[in-house]
């Protein structure tokens, strides 16, 4: 009789679908609750200035309350560290970027992964040991197209090869001053990870690695007794010195 009873079970053990992945919004649209700036020059959770308010059902990066951008490099930390993962929202550009800034800077954002714990950022580092999702418009001094890869302190594997250039530029659209753009990234159990704009692919790339070279993540290889590689982090919101609103974030955890 026990034996009939595993027989008629195994069926449907066998048959049990697998977990469903569901979509998580990370920001209300209306606080910034889970999220935490860190603001160069200041400790974490500070940002007397206000760089990042919610604004018509978006977080705002805003220099309303600056009198010059002095290297104020922002990121704007959700609470929860991420390993295999989608991540999807919508961001645009608005206004002129901050005067006194770098070339590089005007129409510039973009969205940090993998990036190192906020409270292990020094207090005066410009930019999260990470992996940055280029956010871009146009014009700009250079016209280059969005969703690019940048690594600070970082390095990844693309078609076989490490590039020892700081950022990897890939093909997804030029994105126009104003204009409301969906991005999304994929983050697959095994490494693999996608920038992907108006559900198109932008770059791909695998294998991340904190970079041994690099002041900022030689802390960070040493409190991981040496191991590079790099599976997961937290995910940040950047502010360069250009106005940029996000909305609609969410997050499906693969893991």
């Amino acid at each position: 009789m026990t034996k009939l009873l595993i027989l008629l079970a195994f069926p449907l053990l066998a048959a049990a679908p697998a977990p469903v992945h569901k979509w998580e919004r990370i920001f209300d649209g209306r606080t910034l609750a889970g999220w935490r700036p860190k603001i160069t020059g200041r400790a974490v959770g500070e940002d007397p200035l206000h760089t990042f308010v919610v604004k018509d059902g978006a977080i705002t990066v805003s220099y309303d309350h600056y009198k010059a951008f002095d290297g104020a490099f922002g990121h704007l930390f959700w609470k929860a560290p991420l390993t295999a993962y989608r991540l999807r929202f919508d961001y645009r550009m608005t206004g002129p970027s901050m005067a006194g800034i770098e070339r590089w800077q005007n129409r510039n954002s973009g969205l940090m992964l993998h990036a190192q714990p906020p409270a292990t950022m020094t207090r005066d580092q410009q930019f999260p040991v990470s992996l940055e999702l280029q956010l871009l418009a146009v014009p700009r001094p250079d016209r280059e197209p969005s969703g690019n890869l940048c690594t600070p302190g970082t390095t990844v594997e693309i078609d076989g090869k490490r590039p020892t250039s700081h950022c990897v530029t890939g093909t997804g659209p030029l994105v126009p001053l104003g204009q409301w753009t969906h991005v999304e990234v994929e983050v697959t159990p095994d490494g693999r990870i996608t920038h992907l704009l108006n559900r198109k692919p932008a770059i791909r790339y695998r294998d991340a690695q904190l970079d041994p070279n690099d002041k900022d993540a030689q802390p960070l290889i040493a409190a991981a007794n040496g191991r590079l590689a790099l599976t997961g982090g937290y995910v940040a919101l950047q502010s360069e010195g250009q106005p940029t609103q996000f909305r609609n974030i969410e997050v499906m955890r693969l893991d």
